[in-house]
């Protein structure tokens, strides 16, 4: 994998609720176009209800925005495990569809695609990571659903095919697509709400849904904008870190040897340099870019690859915008465009 020149792209989410207008900042602004979230239009767009569809027993509120799983006696649960598995060996990715009704961002966004005829070099999608997916969401007994063994392989089993969904349809304008996965969870790792989950859970289930990732000829990259243990998802077959590096440079740079063997290994940090908080508010280009530039040479200083962090790296903003308000978020946008045409003329 080699994608260099400190290219663009953005995470996800936008606080819009036009479909067109979202597009609209996206295609404007980054060199790595992906697909809008918008969480303000409905409680179906946040990163857990998004994904849910074709996954037996959840159940949404939208008037309480809520979700949860419902599940039944053994009896029902045998019942609709067997019947998503007879759906999941099939090997047909169109069964796990994400619907115009979750994501019309992602239809508009194809038809901007189509639109516009031509091919890109990359294209983005994203999808919920499995660990922030189930530890997140409760049963009928408010029990994360992460600690039920059966649902968590159906789970696991459905993402990986969301993301095969994605690649397939938008590999017909891309040569090559890149699918983030989603886990914001992973900055509680080694908390104590978190104590029953091991590093070897974290890499076997990340593994799983980087594999159907690989499987689709589709490069992976995972995006965490806390702070966590950066040796874990080093560990993994993750082809992109991506991190927010407004604010966790250093955390990145407690782990040298174990980046360093990732970087070797042609993987990529995506820099998240650009605030997605009210601190855009006292940014410019000029700033962020003289910032990441200073923490690229602290990492030098750290023993980091000078040649493999300046030619294997993506720049973003540090999270989605789509809790932002939209004047802040339009900024984001602005000035990740700006940042980029400065790395073009570096």
């Amino acid at each position: 994998m080699s994608i260099s020149g400190c290219l663009t792209t953005g995470i996800g989410s936008l606080p819009v609720k036009d479909p067109a207008d979202a597009c609209k900042i996206i295609f404007d602004a980054v060199d790595i176009p992906f697909w809008p979230q918008l969480p303000k239009r409905s409680f179906k767009e946040l990163m857990m209800p998004q994904y849910s569809e074709a996954i037996p027993f959840v159940k949404i509120d939208d008037e309480k925005e809520r979700i949860w799983f419902e599940i039944g006696d053994d009896n029902e649960k045998a019942d609709g495990i067997y019947a998503f598995y007879e759906k999941y060996t099939k090997g047909d990715p169109a069964d796990f569809t994400i619907s115009r009704e979750y994501a019309p961002g992602f239809y508009y966004f194809m038809e901007e695609l189509s639109r516009a005829g031509r091919q890109y070099k990359y294209i983005k999608g994203h999808i919920t990571g499995p660990l922030t997916f189930t530890l997140s969401i409760p049963d009928q007994n408010k029990r994360p659903i992460y600690y039920d063994a059966d649902m968590l392989d159906t789970i696991l089993k459905a993402l990986s095919q969301k993301a095969v969904w994605q690649i397939r349809e938008l590999q017909n304008y891309a040569d090559k697509v890149i699918i983030f996965i989603d886990e914001p969870i992973l900055s509680a790792f080694g908390s104590s709400t978190y104590l029953g989950l091991t590093r070897e859970d974290v890499i076997r289930l990340l593994n799983e849904v980087i594999g159907a990732i690989h499987s689709a000829d589709a490069i992976a990259g995972i995006h965490c904008c806390g702070n966590t243990d950066w040796s874990i998802i080093a560990a993994t077959d993750i082809d992109i870190i991506n991190f927010d590096a407004y604010i966790y440079t250093k955390s990145i740079a407690i782990y040298p040897n174990e980046l360093n063997n990732f970087l070797r290994k042609g993987g990529m940090l995506a820099w998240g340099i650009v605030p997605t908080s009210e601190a855009i508010r006292r940014e410019s280009a000029d700033s962020l870019y003289n910032k990441m530039a200073n923490d690229v040479q602290q990492l030098i200083a750290k023993s980091f690859s000078e040649e493999l962090i300046s030619r294997q790296c993506l720049v973003t903003p540090s999270c989605g915008t789509g809790s932002m308000n939209e004047d802040d978020a339009r900024a984001v946008f602005r000035i990740l465009k700006e940042i980029g045409g400065k790395f073009k003329k570096a």
